[in-house]
């Protein structure tokens, strides 16, 4: 089975369980950004994400039902395709007084 091209705003699984999403891809770096449902943002090359297709790794996921977890989305359509805006919210950390 070949392995998919990923696409901005497509879901995915990985072995693991995590759901993410693809927020980003730059062809000149061979780059896809990925996001967790938990709003962490990591990069991952494309032969990491063929190499993880082929053994399994990753399956395409439905969108979960609320999606936005802990980040912001504005999604637009024109007729030329999908925007995205993400902005990942960073909550403070509390620390226990001493």
């Amino acid at each position: 089975m070949a392995t998919p091209q990923p696409a901005i705003g497509d879901w995915y699984r990985s072995s693991g369980g995590a759901l993410f999403e693809v927020v980003a891809l730059d062809d000149d770096d061979g780059t896809i950004e990925i996001q967790y449902f938990d709003g962490t943002v990591e990069e991952m090359d494309i032969e990491d994400w063929e190499a993880q297709w082929e053994d399994g790794a990753l399956e395409a996921a439905e969108a979960p039902e609320d999606w936005s977890g802990s980040v912001d989305v504005e999604a637009t359509d024109e007729g030329r395709g999908r925007h995205r805006s993400v902005r990942v919210i960073r909550r403070p950390q509390r620390h226990p007084h001493r």
